[in-house]
């Protein structure tokens, strides 16, 4: 296939596009890499294309000859979205509905949509499935419902999935260190000591491979089963507290401390993943005790360096920085 992936050198895409080329595709990548251009290494089938995702002549060039689009560009949580919320709205509600247009007149055969399992808001069920009502509880959140009912109801000839995955976790190329189980891993590294926030708030998670596994999947999943379809992406579902006593028993080290604070965010979220597995037979493999492990291994392997010094393991701070440049220019 010749596959667009938006946000190709991000957290997940770094690690999709290398997979997606080894499977013999060939893959236009069209990012800004604000954290970095150096987490793709080149291959002649990779086109990188940096550029804007607003910028409508950026986006009919990149869709050239494309069947599939792998929707992951956006900004990707709660703090950097409310950093400059018309920002945020220009680029993953504004932007994503001229990208659906798009990709519809240029003949696209499968848009794949990353959305997010917040969109569900707080649920008291136990068992959060995909037919429950959306109550997102942020802008980001809101966006990305909008953008979902925007796919499914202008995808025209194209089969069009949106996914809802868990929080994402383990290592990868252009890491993030602003997520739960993450973050907690590298405060054990390296503070020897886990602060937790609360702890007994649940949240759902999935190991990262098993993402990227999750969207290569959608590329030969059935037309018929997925069209206008909504999946759910998780594995498991921890509270906080839970996930820093596995971190603690994945370094083996019992010198690290566990302190609990107060918090006013009570948020807990879970997600089902039956129904992707029941229609489509996709289960994660993996577990967040492995995606600890994989964050050990690359921090003691020095492939983590200064986790609390450089901006690019961070959304917020980064796009600090993006937009103190745009200002200037």
């Amino acid at each position: 296939m010749n596959i667009l992936v938006t946000g190709g050198a991000g957290y997940v895409g770094s690690l999709l596009v290398p997979k997606l080329l080894d499977l013999g595709h060939s893959v236009t990548v069209l990012d800004l890499y604000l954290f970095g251009d150096d987490v793709l290494s080149k291959h002649n089938r990779l086109l990188e294309i940096k550029g804007d995702l607003r910028d409508k002549a950026v986006v009919k060039k990149s869709l050239k000859n494309i069947d599939t689009v792998i929707h992951l560009a956006c900004i990707s949580n709660d703090p950097s979205f409310e950093l400059d919320p018309k920002l945020g709205k220009s680029i993953n509600y504004d932007a994503t509905k001229q990208l659906i247009d798009l990709s519809r007149l240029e003949n696209v055969k499968r848009f794949i949509y990353a959305s997010s399992s917040s969109v569900y808001g707080v649920k008291a069920e136990a068992e959060v499935t995909e037919d429950l009502s959306l109550e997102p509880l942020t802008d980001y959140s809101k966006y990305k419902a909008l953008s979902e009912t925007y796919l499914l109801q202008n995808s025209g000839l194209m089969t069009p999935v949106v996914l809802r995955p868990a929080t994402v976790c383990g290592w990868s190329p252009r890491l993030r260190l602003d997520l739960t189980v993450n973050i907690l891993t590298i405060h054990a590294l390296v503070n020897n000591k886990i602060l937790v926030h609360g702890g007994k708030q649940t949240r759902p998670n999935i190991h990262i491979n098993d993402m990227v596994d999750c969207y290569i999947h959608m590329l030969s999943a059935p037309e018929r089963i997925i069209s206008h379809s909504v999946y759910n992406v998780g594995y498991e579902n921890y509270s906080i507290l839970d996930i820093a006593s596995m971190v603690k028993k994945v370094i083996g080290k019992s010198t690290i401390t566990i302190s609990i604070t107060d918090t006013n965010d009570n948020r807990s979220y879970r997600v089902s993943s039956k129904k992707i597995k029941k229609e489509l037979g996709f289960e994660a493999k993996r577990t967040v005790e492995d995606a600890i492990g994989d964050l050990v291994s690359a921090y003691n392997s020095g492939l983590i360096p200064k986790p609390f010094d450089n901006e690019r393991y961070y959304n917020i701070q980064t796009m600090k920085t993006y937009r103190l440049g745009a200002k200037k220019s």
